[in-house]
């Protein structure tokens, strides 16, 4: 019969495809000194940043929260924040934020890849190859692969970091912009966030350009009248 240390080993396991290292080490073998998963979140949402965050490993790393790491769709919030922690203090990483207002006036395409770009340049030293899932860059030794948050260590730990610091901002956020329920929806179009903003109108967190908002002529909420 298993032990309880077994039992609990295997409930903190997460379900889903688990990561490789295979295009860090093809890297590697290439010649690269480090290798940088990227990812960005926050790509849907009607309101808040996108936020991108870059992960940078060596050849010589090798950390337990490898085998626990997943795309951040497939984990708990609870999960995300302990491997968030984990891996911000075991390895360099660097957060890159794209504002509403740059989604809105640069479109969401060019909006992702700012925040890719200034999660880059958040590192201690600028990567000699990068792993970016889906988004090419106009950087040199970028490999683009579909959901590399599912096949590749780093980007699925990019792809928790990047969760967890904009989740993080929209709390913070409904803290300083009440009344839109961002600490729930994450700026996402529920149903309760388009009945406050049916009733107070959108305010400076959100992205105007987008529907509901191209399509009608919603005003931008004064929040000092609050």
């Amino acid at each position: 019969m298993p032990n309880a240390r077994k039992i609990a080993a295997r409930k903190k396991q997460p379900s889903g495809p688990i990561p490789s290292l295979r295009w860090e080490q093809e890297a590697w073998r290439d010649g690269a000194a480090t290798v940088a998963g990227v990812d960005e979140v926050g790509v849907g949402p009607l309101a808040g940043p996108v936020t991108a965050a870059a992960v940078m490993l060596g050849p010589e790393d090798a950390q337990p929260w490898f085998q626990r790491v997943r795309d951040s769709k497939m984990l708990k919030a609870a999960t995300r924040e302990e491997l968030a922690s984990e891996i911000q203090e075991s390895i360099p990483s660097g957060i890159g934020w794209a504002t509403s207002a740059e989604v809105d006036s640069k479109g969401i395409l060019e909006a992702r890849r700012l925040s890719v770009l200034r999660a880059i340049e958040a590192l201690p030293c600028r990567p000699d190859a990068i792993i970016s899932d889906a988004l090419p860059l106009p950087l040199p030794r970028v490999r683009v692969e579909p959901k590399a948050d599912v096949h590749s260590v780093s980007v699925a730990a990019a792809s928790i970091v990047a969760k967890v610091a904009r989740d993080r901002w929209m709390t913070e956020l409904c803290e300083r912009l009440p009344g839109y329920g961002f600490c729930r929806n994450k700026g996402y179009y529920t149903a309760d966030h388009r009945t406050a903003i049916d009733r107070r109108g959108p305010c400076e967190a959100h992205r105007v350009s987008w529907a509901p908002f191209a399509q009608g002529k919603l005003e931008l909420l004064d929040i000092t009248r609050d």
